[in-house]
């Protein structure tokens, strides 16, 4: 009788335990989703939507900035700013309603646009903010207070971008890894995801515009980051393993770039710089890589571009694009949407044009396929969406959307 109660105590664990993965498998809890690419593995989405488009579950207010939404365990983190405050944000991602906000610092301005850029990244019950003005935070999810902080600008020599601190920083292990863009020997940093001390700092570079993303390439785990003038990689450890120069004017260095498995890269950049495609190699003494193809087929601005089938597609300055990955030959163009942003799911792209119009297009090199189109929000539509447990998220400059991608509310 006793061990039936173990085994049966032991096979409700378990459940809920797999209950609970299950749950929120399909979370999106950082700048790009769960792996940084822009890619939802998401499945039972609707193929083709209605005259009137997905049933929208919620709005609500939220206040400037182009911060994206992260989602995990039933929550949405963002970030903006209200009046002369900016914040970080968290709502539940059922109902849209505020559960608790934290002051970050005081709002920063821009002709571009006011407020925070930088996305919260959610490592379980710890949420990580980076303010338009380099202030790093550890917040605790459950209930917004502070856990650490610290200045980047007064603390590393910061340099803030032209257009704010737009880098979102990187879960590493038990490291916090960010594109300081400090003083000499202090560009990337790892910090203790607990304590907030430093661990380690290299390279000398100005602060990028883009997200570090981390990959593993001929047996090594590298870290990426596209700073002010390079690509680089580093190891977890803080060794650089190798630098591309990527000049940008206003070292606007802002998508994202992709990795292509097993052993390539994709980086891109406007201002008529052009995108590259890197093959990683393993050389005798060291990591290091190879360009591939470098040209000016297609530069992205400030969205990112997503992978499919070895073909990339993305916003060329403000035409939707496709291109081949191992030649950079262009398949198809697309206008209409301005400087969009898209995601990936279930082999379609969920395109958000700058002013709110939002298609769905099938994922194909063959041609451009839209699939349905709606006018889905108004105003400045700037900040990629989310796809989270079904549910996709947007924003404008005043307020944050939910819509049901599934059909069945």
């Amino acid at each position: 009788m006793k061990l039936c109660l173990q085994k049966a105590r032991y096979l409700g664990v378990l459940m809920v335990l797999l209950s609970a993965s299950l749950l929120y498998a399909a979370d999106w809890p950082q700048w790009r989703g769960i792996n940084r690419d822009g890619i939802s593995k998401e499945t039972g989405l609707l193929k083709t939507w209605p005259p009137a488009g997905p049933k929208t579950i919620w709005k609500t207010a939220l206040g400037n900035g182009y911060s994206a939404i992260a989602v995990s365990q039933g929550r949405i983190f963002t970030m903006a700013s209200v009046g002369v405050n900016e914040y970080a944000l968290c709502f539940d991602a059922a109902t849209g309603k505020e559960i608790w906000r934290f002051k970050t610092d005081a709002t920063y301005q821009s002709g571009q646009g006011d407020g925070p850029r930088s996305t919260p990244t959610v490592d379980g019950n710890w949420v990580y903010v980076l303010g338009a003005q380099s202030k790093l935070y550890a917040l605790n999810g459950k209930d917004g207070k502070k856990i650490w902080f610290h200045d980047l600008h007064s603390e590393y020599g910061s340099e803030i971008p032209g257009w704010g601190t737009s880098t979102s920083p990187l879960v590493e292990g038990d490291l916090l890894l960010v594109d300081i863009g400090g003083k000499t020997g202090h560009s990337i940093g790892a910090f203790n995801k607990k304590s907030g001390a430093l661990v380690w700092k290299t390279h000398t570079d100005k602060q990028g515009y883009s997200s570090p993303i981390a990959i593993n390439a001929n047996g090594a785990r590298q870290i990426l980051f596209f700073t002010g003038t390079s690509l680089v990689s580093v190891s977890p450890t803080g060794t650089v393993n190798w630098k591309y120069p990527w000049r940008t004017s206003y070292y606007a260095n802002i998508a994202t770039p992709i990795f292509i498995a097993p052993d390539k890269v994709y980086l891109s950049t406007a201002y008529d710089t052009g995108a590259a495609v890197l093959k990683l190699t393993d050389g005798k003494d060291k990591l290091s890589f190879q360009e591939l193809w470098k040209s000016k087929i297609s530069q992205n601005h400030f969205n990112s571009s997503v992978l499919h089938n070895d073909h990339i597609y993305g916003f060329d300055q403000a035409i939707l694009q496709c291109i081949e990955v191992n030649t950079g030959k262009e398949k198809w163009k697309q206008s209409g949407f301005g400087k969009g942003s898209l995601i990936l799911a279930e082999g379609n792209l969920i395109v958000l044009g700058e002013r709110g119009q939002l298609a769905l297009v099938e994922a194909t090199p063959s041609a451009y396929k839209e699939k349905s189109r709606i006018q889905a929000i108004e105003g400045k539509t700037w900040t990629s969406p989310a796809l989270a447990n079904g549910k996709l998220y947007l924003r404008n400059e005043k307020e944050m959307f939910c819509m049901d991608l599934t059909g069945t509310l």
